[in-house]
Parts: C-alpha cells; structure tokens; sequence
C-alpha cells in the first residue's frame, strides 16, 4: 500500500493476540460511539473491509445529524468530500442526493482551488446517512450513553481497549473501540449567563466517558464552538436582500451519481444581507455579557469562523459583515443565518438581528449558543488515527481538535478502515501529503496541538495542484480497491475514463491549426477553453464526451509544467519523508538542538525527518542536524 519513497505504514502496535473471550460471545470487531458524520464513515469504512460493526449512538434518530450549516463542501472541504467519495464513502452520494443548491466556489481562480459546495435539506440529509448505515451489511445501530471504556491488560503491560460500558449496564466487546464523540465530551452550552450541560441542544453530554479518556493518561485540551439563531422564512423580508443563486448547470459530487439525472432536488437561491452600525453598536454596549468576553468560556474558538461579537471587536473599522441567509430544506420555514454564530443573550440576538435589512420582523425560532468541550491532544495519535500508547482506540472528528463535517468524515474513514484492519491483522491504511488532501489532515493533526479548531484550507497542501477536487478519483480509485474499500469494477470504469482522457489528448496534439499550431498549444494559452478549442476545429465527437473527461483533459494540458514541477519536488523529498527516527532516539541527549525544537521533538516525536520539518518552531537546522544524530545511529545499529 505504501508507495516507493514511503516509509511503509506501521500500525503503533501489533493486534494483541485474541485469545479466548470473556463472558458471552464478542459482540463486533469494531465499536464506534457516535452517529455523526465521523461515525458514519468510520463504520461504513469498516463494514465495507468486512469488519462487524455496532455504532452506538445517544438518538437514532439523529444519526447524520448536521448539527450547525446545512451545508456541505466548500474551500478546502470540497475537495474532502470528493476524496470520501473516491475512496468509497458516503458523504458525497448524501450531499448530491439531497442537495437543493450546488456551486463551484473559485470558478475564476486556478483549477488548484476550486471547490464544489451545496445546500443541504437538512432532514433529507439525515435520513439518508441513517438509510445508508441500515442498508450496510455488518453495522447494527446501538442506541445508548457510553458510560467507560472496557479496559484490559495489553501487551507490555498497557491497557488494551475492548470495547464500552453503557448506562443501562449493557458491556459491548469489540477488538477495536473508535470514539467520534464530536463536541459531547463533558460538554456546556451558553448563551449568554445562561448555560447547561450538552453537546448540542436537546442531547446530553458524555461525562462519564471524558473521565475514562483522562484515566489513561491521555493529554486533553478544551476548545469551543457556536451556532448561529434559525429564524422563521415567513418573516423574512427577500426582498430587501441579495439573491444568489447556485450554478445554472450543477456538477455532483460523487463521481458515482449519474449527471443525466441531476439534481435529484428542486433547487433553491440563498439570500445576502449584511450588519451594519447600529448592529455592531448593540454588540459592543453587549459584549460584556458573552460567555468568552466574560471569561465564563476558557476553550478556544475557531479564528476562522469567528462569532458576530469577535467580528465586531476585533475589526472596528469595519462598518459591516455579510450574511447568508440560507434554507435549511425544502418542507420547513427554517433560516440558517451564517455569519451571525453568537453567545450573547437571547433578548440580544433578537435586538441586533432585527437592525439587520430583511430582517427587521424575524421571528426566532432558536436562538445562538456556544459550545465549549473536551478534545484529545492529536499529536498522541498515530497516522492511523489509533492511539500510540492505546492499543484498540482509534479517534476520528471534534474529539481530535477539528472541525466541521467534511473534516469529521474524513477521519472517521481513515479510523474506521484502520480499526477494522487492525483487528484482522492486516496492514493498515495511510495517505501521504502528496496523495490527497485527507493525508495532509491527517499528517498536520499528529505533529500538531491544536490551541484552536482544525479546520482544512487549500493553502495547508503545498501540493494542491496534484490534489485538485476534479482528479480526486484518479488519485485514488486505485489505493481504495488496493486497501478494499472499493470493489475492482470502480478501476475498470476509472481505467475507461483514463483512456477517453489519454485519447482527447492525443487528437490535441495531432491536429492543427491553420497557422500550423497544434490545439495542445492553442488549449494552453489562458483564455482558452476546451470546448472552444475543439470546437472551432470541429472535432464534434470531443465535445460529446462527458463533462469531467474534458475537464480533466483541459486542466493536464494548462498546468502541465506546474503539475510536473510539483511532482519533482514530492520526489526532491521523498528521501526525507522516508527516513524514520527511532521511536526510542532520546531528544534530550542530542547536542545542538534549541531548547524550543527539543521541547517540541520530545512532546511531539514526530514518526519521519519530514513529519518534524512541518513542526511549528522546528528550523531547517535543526531538522538537518536531527538527520544526522539519525544516520549515526542507523550506522551503529548496523555495524
């Protein structure tokens, strides 16, 4: 699985020998607690490798729940979502199923940073993601409170995890124990002084198991995370607003949706309106009374999203801010209004709402609130997403200091595909920085910790170009049926297509102009397009073939130099991202390092010369002087 100039991927630990069972029969090789958008991937991942599988869940009716933005995709999501899909997830046929509105977002920009974004219908979305875990062969849908962990004595003395404890006295055994919790760890809700327990509203919070968690020494940290109010649509002024609209031909984003069909759903506009003086002086005279300006809040909040009362503070001189007023589905009056998140208290959400255009009569149906919770420092993760010193606990979602859906799912694949080979003994699952967007997630997770939510942005993949949204199949159609993820029929329709591909090509290159150019050379000038191009030739049988051949076929020719450059520098250092350090090297006994660089190898100890190069605070120097501490002692192993 691993590629030439990979280290080949380790699990942190060997399977434990599974010796005879204890009490009734074991009930899964993998348990996975909670139905979010982590554990529906984590569990369908493991089923679809053949692994037993109970997922257990406070609500099963709230299984796929989107807890905040009806949405899915975005900057550096989309192309999360696309790799999901290729590799055999759910999240993007959901999201294509029951969108009411798609948009490629940076459609100007360079294909590098395009990314496909929808409306979601909230409800439908949910129903979907419960139907897809029913329907799957070896998941059975568990509802409880997980109370604790199973715990027993593993190899070298270390705990082994094997499985949960439920409220009701219940005991689940399984080989491999995933825990998707999301923001319910040991979880509070404010809005303004007021809060209460829970990780979202109506639904408790995970006390007893946050405990369990701290008992085996892991490192915690706390962070927070808001909401904005849902208003009434029959209240709302649209008029007085912006309309946008989404794409006048929407692409899915499963490569296994058939375009002649889509959308499935009616499609919807979003509207745009914005904050203005009065609102940003109602906030001010306020801002004392918000949890996180009142210090009643201790966690971090994401810089990148910040709540409405950040946004005001922060930049005074700003005299508004936009936001999107967006349906959360087809058969509710329900408005998400994104880029209002807010704590402040209830009678001051609906004071600064109402100064906002088209919405000076709106009805709250909820009101914002924040969420403060319980995450696992990441860096204590191996790049299988199990813990290094856990054997039998993997994590996946908020409880690994991330955010938002496309995140969680992302890993929740990577956990759940690992824990369900690591209890069949077999090699484990790992993309690479340069493969796809979910290693770069992956590998900035485990040499990180997070004083902040994790969220996924292009510019975190400095090889973005070869990790575009559009070539996400042909990156890894191919590693998902190697892994078994994917049946081998999807390599025999990506092979057709990287044939179609291949031929369009060469009719480019062998057909020329009247000025004796070819239509390669022509295609790569900036203002050309493919269709244009092949057009103006008359090459019609070119233009019949399908939309994502033609993109495919327009993007290789344009950025052929920068693709291949690209490709040179994963080569240029590949030698470094395959020299592991010594899971024993003793950082303290290292002369030459900084006092900061040793602090953070020995907190860290990140698995490969390349995995320390990306460590906040770690020099050039001092990763070349690491190198040699590391030769040394690779040459007296060896004498």
């Amino acid at each position: 699985m691993s590629r030439p100039h990979d280290p080949a991927p380790v699990h942190p630990h060997p399977a434990p020998d599974r010796g005879p069972e204890r009490g009734p029969a074991r009930a899964a090789d993998v348990v996975v607690v909670g139905g979010g958008h982590a554990g529906v991937e984590a569990a369908l991942a493991a089923a679809r490798l053949g692994a037993s599988v109970k997922l257990v869940t406070f609500d099963l009716d709230k299984v796929g729940e989107m807890s905040c933005n009806p949405a899915i995709g975005g900057l550096g999501k989309g192309q999360i979502v696309r790799e999901i899909d290729a590799l055999g997830g759910a999240m993007g046929r959901i999201a294509d199923d029951t969108g009411i509105q798609f948009r490629m977002l940076n459609t100007a920009k360079g294909a590098a940073v395009r990314a496909p974004r929808c409306q979601s219908d909230r409800h439908r979305y949910r129903e979907a993601a419960t139907q897809a875990v029913l329907d799957a062969d070896g998941i059975e849908l568990v509802r409880g409170a997980v109370t604790g962990l199973v715990l027993e004595d593993g190899p070298g003395a270390r705990p082994w995890v094997r499985g949960v404890h439920l409220e009701d006295g219940t005991t689940l055994r399984a080989h491999a124990t995933i825990l998707t919790t999301g923001t319910f760890l040991r979880a509070v809700m404010h809005t303004g002084e007021a809060k209460s327990t829970g990780g979202r509203v109506g639904e408790r919070s995970a006390d007893g198991l946050s405990g369990d968690v701290a008992t085996l020494g892991l490192r915690l940290g706390r962070l927070k995370t808001g909401t904005p109010p849902r208003l009434d649509a029959a209240t709302v002024d649209f008029g007085a607003m912006e309309v946008q609209p989404g794409d006048a031909v929407p692409r899915p984003f499963s490569y296994r949706t058939g375009a002649d069909a889509f959308p499935l759903l009616p499609q919807v506009p979003c509207h745009i309106t914005y904050t203005n003086e009065r609102t940003h002086a109602i906030i001010a005279a306020n801002v004392h009374r918000a949890p996180m300006y009142s210090g009643a809040i201790q966690g971090v909040g994401p810089r990148y999203c910040p709540s409405v009362e950040d946004k005001v503070m922060r930049f005074p001189d700003r005299d508004r801010h936009q936001i999107f007023v967006e349906p959360e589905g087809l058969d509710t009056d329900v408005l998400y209004v994104n880029g209002v998140s807010t704590s402040l208290p209830a009678e001051v959400q609906e004071e600064f709402v109402h100064t906002v255009r088209g919405l000076e009569r709106a009805r709250f149906l909820r009101h914002g609130y924040a969420v403060e919770y319980d995450f696992v420092q990441p860096s204590q993760l191996a790049d299988t997403l199990a813990l290094q010193d856990v054997p039998g606990l993997f994590l996946a979602g908020q409880i690994n200091g991330t955010s938002g859906y496309e995140e969680a799912g992302g890993q929740g694949l990577v956990a759940g595909a690992n824990a369900a080979l690591w209890a069949s003994d077999r090699a484990p699952f790992v993309l690479r920085r340069h493969e796809a967007y979910l290693g770069v997630m992956v590998d900035d997770l485990v040499v990180t910790n997070p004083t902040e939510p994790y969220r996924m942005f292009s510019s975190r993949a400095e090889y973005r170009l070869l990790l575009r949204q559009a070539n996400a199949d042909r990156r890894l159609v191919p590693r998902a049926v190697e892994a078994g993820l994917v049946e081998p029929a999807a390599l025999e329709a990506l092979r057709a297509k990287e044939a179609s591909i291949e031929a369009a090509t060469l009719a480019l290159r062998r057909t020329r102009t009247p000025e004796n150019r070819t239509l390669e050379e022509v295609l790569r000038r900036p203002e050309s397009t493919f269709d244009d191009v092949v057009r103006g030739a008359g090459l019609a049988e070119l233009l019949a073939l399908p939309s994502d051949v033609r993109e495919a076929v327009e993007i290789d020719v344009k950025y052929e130099g920068y693709i291949e450059r690209q490709r040179d520098e994963v080569e240029r250092l590949a030698r470094q991202e395959s020299t592991e350090i010594p899971s024993e090297l003793d950082y303290d006994e290292l002369d030459g390092l900084g006092n900061e660089a040793r602090e953070k190898l020995r907190t860290l100890r990140p698995r490969t010369l390349g995995a320390a190069s990306r460590i906040e605070g770690i020099r050039p120097p001092d990763v070349a002087l690491l190198g040699v501490h590391v030769a040394r002692l690779r040459a007296a192993d060896d004498a």
